[in-house]
């Protein structure tokens, strides 16, 4: 039976050791996404599962259509991140990240029901607790404002959330300074504001869509978004506002 059991692992090397975190990102970092989610959720570890809810994110952010099922799993991963550490930045991160993207789905009432927002803005501060300089918290917390603002209006914003739209811009410059050349950080920014005030934020838009666009991308994942970055610049050099709020709206992950 022992040998039985032997040969078996060594004809299926996962089952002998799980994968390493690095090699996890590794398959996310080239675009596999969802032998990463695979792998990240066999390692249970932290680390892995964080991953795994950033490459099923990924994988959502660039379908045609918005998938709730898959943003659900993003969340489940990066849930079972947190239960296995709480001061994990990245699992947090996710967490607030696939919560963010189900309440455009779900619409700001239902999503309220279900306290999202709420989860979303404890997950992002443990997160920039845990890590003050990473800047995907940074930006993800300074999102959470704007679209809080964005959804409820300043008055609601401020006493329901505690949120602002001048503490949203002072998170954006934060994050900025932690990593200038953040192809992701920027080109969320840009399109968080796209979808906020665009006429208002117009030169700021156009600034952090340069910075996606100019920058290395150091992932399958942020060369598909710089495509996008050059794509929305394009738009709007031609004067065509109403096709650059469409694809914001469709690239932020809102339903027809």
């Amino acid at each position: 039976m022992r040998g039985a059991l032997l040969a078996l692992m060594l004809l299926v090397p996962s089952l002998a050791c799980a994968a390493s975190t690095e090699e996890i990102f590794a398959l996310y970092a080239r675009g596999d996404y969802e032998q990463a989610a695979k792998l990240g959720e066999a390692s249970r570890s932290a680390p892995g599962l964080a991953v795994a809810a950033r490459a099923v994110l990924a994988d959502e952010v660039l379908r045609d259509a918005p998938c709730l099922s898959c943003l659900q799993r993003a969340e489940k991963l990066a849930r079972q991140a947190v239960i296995l550490d709480p001061h994990f930045a990245n699992g947090q991160i996710w967490l607030a990240v696939a919560l963010g993207y189900q309440s455009r789905i779900l619409g700001p009432i239902r999503a309220r029901l279900k306290d999202t927002p709420n989860q979303s803005k404890m997950a992002l501060n443990l997160a920039c607790l845990a890590d003050s300089t990473n800047a995907y918290a940074i930006s993800a917390l300074g999102g959470w404002h704007i679209e809080i603002v964005r959804a409820g209006g300043t008055f609601l914003a401020r006493h329901v959330y505690g949120a602002s739209e001048a503490q949203g811009i002072s998170l954006f410059d934060a994050a900025v300074k932690a990593d200038p050349a953040n192809v992701a950080v920027h080109y969320q920014i840009a399109l968080s504001l796209a979808g906020f005030e665009p006429e208002k934020y117009h030169g700021r838009i156009v600034t952090e869509l340069r910075a996606a666009a100019s920058n290395t991308p150091n992932t399958a994942y942020e060369k598909k978004i710089q495509s996008r970055a050059g794509e929305l610049l394009g738009l709007l050099n031609q004067g065509a506002q109403e096709a650059f709020e469409a694809r914001v709206r469709k690239y932020q992950g809102f339903p027809d």
